[in-house]
Protein backbone atom coordinates (compact mmCIF):
# COMPACT_ATOMS: atom_id res chain seq x y z
CA UNK A 1 0.00 0.00 0.00
CA UNK A 2 2.23 2.99 -0.96
CA UNK A 3 2.33 6.25 0.12
CA UNK A 4 3.57 9.13 -1.04
CA UNK A 5 3.59 11.20 1.86
CA UNK A 6 6.31 8.72 3.28
CA UNK A 7 9.11 9.98 1.14
CA UNK A 8 12.05 9.33 3.27
CA UNK A 9 14.27 6.87 2.01
CA UNK A 10 14.19 4.11 4.27
CA UNK A 11 17.33 1.88 5.31
CA UNK A 12 17.18 -1.71 4.18
CA UNK A 13 16.47 -3.18 7.33
CA UNK A 14 13.16 -0.96 7.96
CA UNK A 15 11.84 -1.47 4.59
CA UNK A 16 8.91 -2.42 6.15
CA UNK A 17 7.86 0.02 8.10
CA UNK A 18 5.83 2.17 5.80
CA UNK A 19 3.40 -1.01 5.74
CA UNK A 20 2.98 -1.86 8.65
CA UNK A 21 2.42 2.25 9.83
CA UNK A 22 0.02 2.12 7.20
CA UNK A 23 -2.21 -0.67 8.39
CA UNK A 24 -4.23 0.37 11.15
CA UNK A 25 -4.94 -3.40 12.18
CA UNK A 26 -1.17 -3.69 13.54
CA UNK A 27 0.06 -0.08 13.55
CA UNK A 28 -1.33 0.71 16.81
CA UNK A 29 -1.45 -3.03 18.04
CA UNK A 30 0.50 -4.25 21.26
CA UNK A 31 2.73 -6.36 18.99
CA UNK A 32 4.07 -3.62 17.34
CA UNK A 33 4.33 -0.68 20.25
CA UNK A 34 7.96 -1.39 21.32
CA UNK A 35 8.65 -0.55 17.40
CA UNK A 36 7.59 3.20 17.42
CA UNK A 37 8.77 3.14 21.55
CA UNK A 38 12.07 2.58 20.39
CA UNK A 39 12.12 4.67 16.85
CA UNK A 40 11.36 7.82 18.84
CA UNK A 41 10.47 7.24 22.86
CA UNK A 42 10.01 11.55 23.47
CA UNK A 43 7.74 11.62 20.53
CA UNK A 44 5.80 8.39 21.38
CA UNK A 45 5.11 9.61 24.77
CA UNK A 46 3.75 13.29 23.05
CA UNK A 47 1.55 11.75 20.45
CA UNK A 48 1.41 8.06 20.09
CA UNK A 49 0.73 8.36 16.44
CA UNK A 50 2.92 5.81 14.59
CA UNK A 51 2.24 7.60 11.53
CA UNK A 52 3.38 11.14 12.29
CA UNK A 53 6.41 9.00 14.07
CA UNK A 54 7.56 7.60 10.82
CA UNK A 55 6.54 10.62 8.61
CA UNK A 56 8.99 13.09 10.50
CA UNK A 57 11.72 10.61 11.92
CA UNK A 58 15.34 11.87 10.77
CA UNK A 59 17.82 10.03 8.73
CA UNK A 60 19.69 10.14 11.85
CA UNK A 61 16.90 8.42 13.71
CA UNK A 62 16.08 5.86 11.16
CA UNK A 63 19.94 4.68 10.86
CA UNK A 64 19.93 4.48 14.82
CA UNK A 65 16.84 2.28 14.78
CA UNK A 66 18.22 0.50 11.60
CA UNK A 67 21.22 -0.72 14.34
CA UNK A 68 18.48 -0.86 17.19
CA UNK A 69 18.57 -4.89 18.13
CA UNK A 70 15.85 -5.22 19.83
CA UNK A 71 13.53 -2.64 17.52
CA UNK A 72 14.45 -5.36 14.58
CA UNK A 73 13.83 -8.13 16.98
CA UNK A 74 10.39 -7.11 17.24
CA UNK A 75 9.74 -6.40 13.59
CA UNK A 76 11.18 -9.66 12.50
CA UNK A 77 8.60 -10.68 15.02
CA UNK A 78 5.74 -8.56 13.49
CA UNK A 79 6.74 -9.81 10.06
CA UNK A 80 6.37 -13.78 11.20
CA UNK A 81 3.16 -13.00 12.74
CA UNK A 82 1.58 -11.03 9.47
CA UNK A 83 2.78 -13.51 7.23
CA UNK A 84 0.69 -16.19 9.73
CA UNK A 85 -2.18 -13.66 9.75
CA UNK A 86 -2.33 -13.56 5.88
CA UNK A 87 -1.68 -17.19 5.62
CA UNK A 88 -4.58 -18.91 7.97
CA UNK A 89 -7.63 -20.21 7.36
CA UNK A 90 -10.03 -17.68 8.49
CA UNK A 91 -13.79 -18.49 9.71
CA UNK A 92 -15.03 -17.05 7.09
CA UNK A 93 -13.11 -18.75 4.52
CA UNK A 94 -14.26 -22.08 5.65
CA UNK A 95 -18.08 -20.96 4.45
CA UNK A 96 -17.83 -18.59 1.99
CA UNK A 97 -19.07 -21.89 -0.25
CA UNK A 98 -22.04 -22.05 1.84
CA UNK A 99 -22.18 -17.97 2.51
CA UNK A 100 -21.90 -16.71 -1.32
CA UNK A 101 -21.53 -13.37 -0.37
CA UNK A 102 -19.28 -11.35 -2.34
CA UNK A 103 -19.31 -8.21 -0.33
CA UNK A 104 -20.73 -6.29 2.51
CA UNK A 105 -20.70 -2.67 2.68
CA UNK A 106 -20.33 -1.22 6.64
CA UNK A 107 -21.48 2.10 6.49
CA UNK A 108 -20.60 4.86 9.81
CA UNK A 109 -21.11 8.39 10.44
CA UNK A 110 -17.32 7.91 12.98
CA UNK A 111 -14.16 5.27 12.75
CA UNK A 112 -12.53 4.68 15.85
CA UNK A 113 -9.20 2.91 15.02
CA UNK A 114 -6.56 5.29 16.11
CA UNK A 115 -5.26 8.04 17.24
CA UNK A 116 -3.57 8.71 13.80
CA UNK A 117 -6.29 8.67 12.22
CA UNK A 118 -8.72 10.85 14.48
CA UNK A 119 -12.47 11.00 12.89
CA UNK A 120 -14.29 9.87 15.54
CA UNK A 121 -15.82 11.30 18.82
CA UNK A 122 -16.74 7.82 21.39
CA UNK A 123 -18.71 4.78 21.61
CA UNK A 124 -19.77 4.42 17.81
CA UNK A 125 -16.69 5.24 16.36
CA UNK A 126 -14.97 2.98 18.42
CA UNK A 127 -17.45 -0.51 18.05
CA UNK A 128 -17.04 1.01 14.37
CA UNK A 129 -13.18 0.63 14.33
CA UNK A 130 -13.55 -2.69 16.58
CA UNK A 131 -16.19 -3.75 14.13
CA UNK A 132 -13.29 -3.50 10.69
CA UNK A 133 -10.21 -5.26 12.87
CA UNK A 134 -12.59 -8.16 13.72
CA UNK A 135 -14.02 -8.12 10.01
CA UNK A 136 -10.23 -8.35 8.95
CA UNK A 137 -9.32 -11.41 11.35
CA UNK A 138 -12.47 -13.42 10.25
CA UNK A 139 -11.75 -12.90 6.89
CA UNK A 140 -15.20 -11.15 6.37
CA UNK A 141 -15.14 -9.34 2.26
CA UNK A 142 -16.54 -6.47 4.31
CA UNK A 143 -15.39 -2.80 2.85
CA UNK A 144 -15.50 -0.12 5.71
CA UNK A 145 -17.20 3.48 4.16
CA UNK A 146 -17.19 6.72 5.85
CA UNK A 147 -16.31 10.78 5.66
CA UNK A 148 -12.41 12.14 6.29
CA UNK A 149 -13.20 14.94 8.26
CA UNK A 150 -11.11 17.86 7.95
CA UNK A 151 -11.15 18.77 11.77
CA UNK A 152 -12.93 15.99 13.25
CA UNK A 153 -13.68 16.18 16.80
CA UNK A 154 -12.35 18.87 19.36
CA UNK A 155 -9.63 18.86 21.53
CA UNK A 156 -10.24 19.77 25.43
CA UNK A 157 -7.32 21.71 26.84
CA UNK A 158 -7.49 23.49 30.29
CA UNK A 159 -6.17 27.27 30.60
CA UNK A 160 -3.64 28.24 33.14
CA UNK A 161 -7.19 29.29 35.08
CA UNK A 162 -8.65 26.20 34.57
CA UNK A 163 -11.02 26.91 31.69
CA UNK A 164 -11.78 24.75 29.38
CA UNK A 165 -11.39 24.99 26.39
CA UNK A 166 -11.83 23.40 22.65
CA UNK A 167 -9.30 23.31 20.06
CA UNK A 168 -10.33 21.60 16.28
CA UNK A 169 -6.65 20.86 14.82
CA UNK A 170 -6.62 20.54 11.00
CA UNK A 171 -6.42 16.95 9.75
CA UNK A 172 -3.97 17.31 7.03
CA UNK A 173 -4.34 14.42 4.76
CA UNK A 174 -0.52 14.23 4.32
CA UNK A 175 -0.38 13.41 8.11
CA UNK A 176 -2.72 10.45 8.13
CA UNK A 177 -2.11 6.76 7.59
CA UNK A 178 -4.64 7.39 3.82
CA UNK A 179 -4.38 7.51 0.43
CA UNK A 180 -6.04 8.54 -2.70
CA UNK A 181 -8.45 5.95 -4.46
CA UNK A 182 -7.42 5.63 -7.78
CA UNK A 183 -8.92 3.62 -10.77
CA UNK A 184 -6.92 3.41 -14.07
CA UNK A 185 -4.14 6.01 -12.75
CA UNK A 186 -7.13 8.87 -11.93
CA UNK A 187 -8.18 9.66 -8.44
CA UNK A 188 -11.46 8.42 -7.48
CA UNK A 189 -14.01 11.33 -7.28
CA UNK A 190 -17.55 11.33 -6.69
CA UNK A 191 -20.28 13.80 -7.48
CA UNK A 192 -23.47 14.60 -5.89
CA UNK A 193 -26.27 16.68 -7.88
CA UNK A 194 -27.34 19.57 -5.29
CA UNK A 195 -29.60 22.31 -5.97
CA UNK A 196 -28.33 24.73 -8.76
CA UNK A 197 -24.99 22.97 -7.96
CA UNK A 198 -22.58 19.86 -8.16
CA UNK A 199 -20.67 18.51 -5.33
CA UNK A 200 -17.28 17.04 -5.99
CA UNK A 201 -16.42 14.16 -3.47
CA UNK A 202 -12.60 13.39 -3.15
CA UNK A 203 -11.91 9.43 -2.28
CA UNK A 204 -9.25 8.05 0.33
CA UNK A 205 -8.61 4.70 1.37
CA UNK A 206 -7.14 3.42 4.78
CA UNK A 207 -6.01 -0.25 4.97
CA UNK A 208 -7.38 -2.24 8.12
CA UNK A 209 -5.81 -5.61 8.16
CA UNK A 210 -7.68 -7.42 5.17
CA UNK A 211 -10.49 -4.42 5.21
CA UNK A 212 -9.96 -1.65 3.00
CA UNK A 213 -11.75 1.78 4.58
CA UNK A 214 -12.99 4.20 1.81
CA UNK A 215 -13.68 8.15 2.99
CA UNK A 216 -15.19 10.58 1.10
CA UNK A 217 -14.40 14.23 2.01
CA UNK A 218 -15.92 17.46 0.27
CA UNK A 219 -12.61 19.77 0.31
CA UNK A 220 -12.14 19.78 -3.40
CA UNK A 221 -10.74 23.03 -4.75
CA UNK A 222 -13.59 22.38 -7.39
CA UNK A 223 -16.13 23.24 -4.79
CA UNK A 224 -17.79 26.52 -3.40
CA UNK A 225 -15.80 27.31 0.21
CA UNK A 226 -19.02 26.67 1.81
CA UNK A 227 -19.17 23.00 0.23
CA UNK A 228 -15.59 22.68 0.94
CA UNK A 229 -16.92 22.96 4.67
CA UNK A 230 -19.19 20.01 4.71
CA UNK A 231 -16.77 17.81 5.55
CA UNK A 232 -15.23 19.96 7.93
CA UNK A 233 -16.20 19.14 11.58
CA UNK A 234 -17.48 15.59 12.66
CA UNK A 235 -21.65 15.99 13.58
CA UNK A 236 -21.87 19.40 12.04
CA UNK A 237 -24.10 21.60 14.25
CA UNK A 238 -25.72 23.43 11.51
CA UNK A 239 -28.91 21.55 10.08
CA UNK A 240 -27.84 21.85 6.50
CA UNK A 241 -24.72 20.89 6.84
CA UNK A 242 -25.55 17.83 9.49
CA UNK A 243 -28.42 16.49 6.43
CA UNK A 244 -25.67 17.07 3.33
CA UNK A 245 -22.88 15.01 5.28
CA UNK A 246 -25.26 12.03 5.96
CA UNK A 247 -26.50 12.38 2.29
CA UNK A 248 -22.65 12.45 1.27
CA UNK A 249 -21.90 8.94 3.61
CA UNK A 250 -24.71 7.29 2.14
CA UNK A 251 -25.80 8.77 -1.14
CA UNK A 252 -21.35 9.41 -2.01
CA UNK A 253 -20.21 6.51 0.02
CA UNK A 254 -22.72 3.98 -2.73
CA UNK A 255 -21.74 5.42 -5.79
CA UNK A 256 -18.46 5.35 -4.81
CA UNK A 257 -18.51 1.41 -3.90
CA UNK A 258 -20.47 1.13 -7.04
CA UNK A 259 -17.66 3.42 -9.41
CA UNK A 260 -14.93 0.79 -7.91
CA UNK A 261 -16.83 -1.83 -9.22
CA UNK A 262 -17.12 -3.66 -5.33
CA UNK A 263 -20.53 -5.57 -5.63
CA UNK A 264 -22.73 -5.35 -2.58
CA UNK A 265 -24.92 -8.21 -1.21
CA UNK A 266 -25.11 -6.82 2.42
CA UNK A 267 -25.06 -3.01 2.90
CA UNK A 268 -24.74 -2.64 6.92
CA UNK A 269 -25.41 0.87 8.16
CA UNK A 270 -23.88 2.06 12.09
CA UNK A 271 -26.72 3.97 12.96
CA UNK A 272 -29.18 6.05 11.19
CA UNK A 273 -27.19 8.26 9.54
CA UNK A 274 -26.05 6.28 6.51
CA UNK A 275 -29.88 5.75 6.09
CA UNK A 276 -29.52 7.46 2.57
CA UNK A 277 -27.23 4.45 1.43
CA UNK A 278 -31.09 2.20 0.72
CA UNK A 279 -32.52 5.02 -1.08
CA UNK A 280 -29.37 5.11 -3.43
CA UNK A 281 -29.26 0.74 -3.66
CA UNK A 282 -32.90 1.04 -5.06
CA UNK A 283 -31.97 3.70 -7.44
CA UNK A 284 -29.39 1.69 -9.05
CA UNK A 285 -31.25 -1.64 -8.72
CA UNK A 286 -34.01 0.49 -10.56
CA UNK A 287 -32.29 1.40 -13.44
CA UNK A 288 -30.31 -1.92 -13.92
CA UNK A 289 -33.49 -4.02 -13.63
CA UNK A 290 -35.90 -1.56 -15.21
CA UNK A 291 -38.07 -1.88 -12.42
CA UNK A 292 -40.14 0.92 -10.58
CA UNK A 293 -38.47 2.39 -7.96
CA UNK A 294 -41.19 0.77 -5.31
CA UNK A 295 -40.01 -2.49 -6.72
CA UNK A 296 -36.30 -1.95 -6.21
CA UNK A 297 -37.11 -0.57 -2.60
CA UNK A 298 -38.43 -3.18 -1.31
CA UNK A 299 -36.43 -6.27 -3.57
CA UNK A 300 -33.23 -4.58 -2.06
CA UNK A 301 -34.57 -4.19 1.72
CA UNK A 302 -33.45 -8.37 2.47
CA UNK A 303 -29.88 -7.09 1.86
CA UNK A 304 -29.91 -4.34 4.20
CA UNK A 305 -29.19 -4.54 7.67
CA UNK A 306 -29.80 -1.20 10.59
CA UNK A 307 -28.00 -1.43 13.85
CA UNK A 308 -29.50 0.72 16.07
CA UNK A 309 -27.43 2.64 19.31
CA UNK A 310 -28.88 5.15 21.31
CA UNK A 311 -31.98 4.50 24.20
CA UNK A 312 -33.72 7.42 23.92
CA UNK A 313 -35.98 8.81 20.72
CA UNK A 314 -34.07 12.46 21.00
CA UNK A 315 -30.76 10.73 19.82
CA UNK A 316 -31.89 10.15 16.32
CA UNK A 317 -31.31 12.78 13.90
CA UNK A 318 -34.27 14.61 12.54
CA UNK A 319 -34.65 17.24 10.26
CA UNK A 320 -37.42 19.75 8.83
CA UNK A 321 -38.99 18.04 5.60
CA UNK A 322 -38.50 21.61 3.84
CA UNK A 323 -35.25 21.17 4.46
CA UNK A 324 -34.84 17.47 3.12
CA UNK A 325 -37.13 18.36 0.10
CA UNK A 326 -34.81 20.96 -1.07
CA UNK A 327 -30.99 18.85 -0.69
CA UNK A 328 -32.30 15.68 -1.82
CA UNK A 329 -34.64 17.04 -4.86
CA UNK A 330 -32.17 16.55 -7.34
CA UNK A 331 -31.33 12.97 -6.31
CA UNK A 332 -35.17 12.24 -5.95
CA UNK A 333 -36.17 13.27 -9.63
CA UNK A 334 -33.68 10.44 -10.91
CA UNK A 335 -35.66 8.21 -8.62
CA UNK A 336 -39.10 9.06 -10.33
CA UNK A 337 -40.96 9.09 -7.13
CA UNK A 338 -43.00 11.83 -5.83
CA UNK A 339 -41.37 13.61 -2.81
CA UNK A 340 -44.22 14.04 -0.58
CA UNK A 341 -43.37 9.31 -0.85
CA UNK A 342 -39.49 9.98 0.05
CA UNK A 343 -40.35 12.14 2.84
CA UNK A 344 -43.32 9.70 4.36
CA UNK A 345 -40.36 6.99 4.56
CA UNK A 346 -38.79 9.09 7.65
CA UNK A 347 -41.97 10.03 9.02
CA UNK A 348 -43.70 8.35 12.27
CA UNK A 349 -46.56 8.80 9.80
CA UNK A 350 -46.17 8.82 6.73
CA UNK A 351 -50.11 10.48 6.25
CA UNK A 352 -48.55 13.71 8.64
CA UNK A 353 -46.74 16.09 6.27
CA UNK A 354 -45.71 17.96 9.52
CA UNK A 355 -44.04 15.38 11.18
CA UNK A 356 -40.16 15.32 10.87
CA UNK A 357 -38.13 13.56 8.63
CA UNK A 358 -36.45 11.16 10.98
CA UNK A 359 -33.33 9.43 9.81
CA UNK A 360 -33.68 6.00 12.00
CA UNK A 361 -37.39 5.79 10.59
CA UNK A 362 -35.86 5.72 6.89
CA UNK A 363 -33.87 3.05 8.04
CA UNK A 364 -36.10 0.64 9.21
CA UNK A 365 -38.51 0.81 6.78
CA UNK A 366 -35.66 0.10 4.22
CA UNK A 367 -33.57 -2.97 6.09
CA UNK A 368 -34.93 -5.69 6.49
CA UNK A 369 -32.90 -6.69 9.59
CA UNK A 370 -32.82 -4.25 12.54
CA UNK A 371 -30.56 -5.23 15.76
CA UNK A 372 -30.01 -3.57 19.25
CA UNK A 373 -26.68 -3.84 20.83
CA UNK A 374 -27.91 -5.40 23.94
CA UNK A 375 -30.69 -7.55 24.88
CA UNK A 376 -31.15 -4.83 27.64
CA UNK A 377 -31.40 -2.37 24.48
CA UNK A 378 -33.36 -4.65 22.40
CA UNK A 379 -36.60 -4.64 24.72
CA UNK A 380 -35.77 -0.25 24.71
CA UNK A 381 -35.55 -0.32 20.68
CA UNK A 382 -38.76 -2.03 20.26
CA UNK A 383 -41.06 0.29 22.63
CA UNK A 384 -38.95 3.72 20.85
CA UNK A 385 -40.25 1.87 17.48
CA UNK A 386 -43.91 0.82 18.43
CA UNK A 387 -45.05 3.72 16.85
CA UNK A 388 -43.72 2.54 13.53
CA UNK A 389 -46.00 -0.61 13.83
CA UNK A 390 -49.21 0.05 15.70
CA UNK A 391 -51.22 -2.59 17.28
CA UNK A 392 -47.84 -4.83 16.85
CA UNK A 393 -47.41 -6.70 20.14
CA UNK A 394 -44.32 -5.61 21.31
CA UNK A 395 -42.13 -8.82 21.15
CA UNK A 396 -42.93 -9.07 17.48
CA UNK A 397 -41.45 -5.46 16.57
CA UNK A 398 -38.66 -6.47 14.21
CA UNK A 399 -35.45 -5.43 16.42
CA UNK A 400 -33.20 -8.36 17.47
CA UNK A 401 -30.06 -7.51 19.60
CA UNK A 402 -26.29 -8.50 19.22
CA UNK A 403 -24.60 -7.60 22.51
CA UNK A 404 -21.20 -5.27 21.47
CA UNK A 405 -17.87 -7.04 21.49
CA UNK A 406 -14.45 -5.56 21.46
CA UNK A 407 -11.60 -6.53 19.73
CA UNK A 408 -9.05 -8.25 22.26
CA UNK A 409 -5.86 -7.59 20.80
CA UNK A 410 -6.52 -3.99 20.22
CA UNK A 411 -7.74 -3.13 23.94
CA UNK A 412 -4.87 -5.98 25.19
CA UNK A 413 -2.49 -4.58 28.08
CA UNK A 414 1.04 -6.25 28.51
CA UNK A 415 -0.25 -7.46 31.55
CA UNK A 416 -3.16 -9.01 30.06
CA UNK A 417 -1.72 -10.40 27.22
CA UNK A 418 0.97 -11.98 29.51
CA UNK A 419 -2.16 -13.83 31.09
CA UNK A 420 -4.13 -14.78 27.92
CA UNK A 421 -1.10 -15.96 26.77
CA UNK A 422 -0.54 -18.26 28.82
CA UNK A 423 -3.47 -19.44 29.26
CA UNK A 424 -5.19 -19.58 26.17
CA UNK A 425 -2.15 -19.23 23.94
CA UNK A 426 -0.79 -16.51 21.32
CA UNK A 427 -4.02 -16.64 19.25
CA UNK A 428 -6.60 -17.86 21.55
CA UNK A 429 -8.65 -15.05 20.65
CA UNK A 430 -9.21 -15.90 16.94
CA UNK A 431 -10.85 -18.91 17.98
CA UNK A 432 -14.46 -19.88 19.21
CA UNK A 433 -14.23 -18.66 23.32
CA UNK A 434 -16.44 -21.64 23.68
CA UNK A 435 -13.34 -24.01 22.75
CA UNK A 436 -11.25 -22.02 25.23
CA UNK A 437 -13.71 -21.70 27.93
CA UNK A 438 -12.05 -24.44 30.01
CA UNK A 439 -8.72 -22.61 29.89
CA UNK A 440 -10.31 -19.46 30.84
CA UNK A 441 -12.29 -20.59 33.82
CA UNK A 442 -8.79 -22.65 35.34
CA UNK A 443 -7.28 -19.10 35.98
CA UNK A 444 -6.23 -18.90 39.32
CA UNK A 445 -8.18 -15.56 41.42
CA UNK A 446 -4.77 -14.06 42.61
CA UNK A 447 -3.41 -14.24 39.01
CA UNK A 448 -6.36 -11.95 38.07
CA UNK A 449 -5.87 -9.54 40.97
CA UNK A 450 -2.66 -9.16 40.31
CA UNK A 451 -3.39 -8.21 36.57
CA UNK A 452 -6.26 -6.03 37.53
CA UNK A 453 -3.12 -3.86 40.14
CA UNK A 454 -0.46 -4.17 37.32
CA UNK A 455 -3.46 -2.26 35.02
CA UNK A 456 -4.30 0.31 37.53
CA UNK A 457 -0.82 0.95 38.19
CA UNK A 458 -0.27 1.73 34.78
CA UNK A 459 -3.45 3.91 34.61
CA UNK A 460 -2.17 6.08 37.77
CA UNK A 461 1.36 6.31 35.73
CA UNK A 462 -0.47 7.58 32.65
CA UNK A 463 -2.46 10.02 34.20
CA UNK A 464 0.23 11.84 35.80
CA UNK A 465 2.15 11.93 32.68
CA UNK A 466 -0.68 13.83 31.04
CA UNK A 467 -1.49 15.91 33.69
CA UNK A 468 1.98 16.50 33.80
CA UNK A 469 2.27 17.58 30.32
CA UNK A 470 -1.12 19.51 30.73
CA UNK A 471 0.25 21.37 33.66
CA UNK A 472 3.20 22.51 31.36
CA UNK A 473 1.31 22.96 28.44
CA UNK A 474 -0.77 25.59 30.25
CA UNK A 475 2.53 27.67 31.44
CA UNK A 476 2.41 26.36 34.92
CA UNK A 477 5.09 25.81 36.61
CA UNK A 478 6.38 22.15 37.36
CA UNK A 479 5.46 22.83 41.19
CA UNK A 480 1.93 23.09 40.93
Amino acid sequence: MANSFLSAEMPDALRELPELVLDLRWSTSLLTRGIWQRLDPRGWNEIENPYLLLLNASHEQLAAAANNAELLEELQVWRRKAAEYASRPTWYSSRASKMRIQHVAYFSMEFGLSEALPIYSGGLGLLAGDHLKSASDLGLPLAGVGLLYQQGYFHQVLSREGDQREAFPYNDPSSLPVKPVTKNGQWQRVSLELPGRTLVLRAWQAQVGRVPLYLLDSNDPVNSPWDRGITSHLYDAGRDKRLLQEIVLGVGGWRLLNQLGIAIDVCHMNEGHAAFAVLARAEQLAREERVSVYTAFRASRAGNVFTTHTPVPAAFDEFDPSLVAHYSEPFVSSLDLPMDHLLSLGRRDPRNPRDAFNMAFLAMRGCCHVNAVSQLHGGVSRRMFASLYPRWPAAEIPVSSITNGVHIPTWNTPTARSLWTSTIGDDGWFQQLSSSAPSLSSVELPAIWEMRAQSRLALIEYVRRRYTRQVRSSGASDER
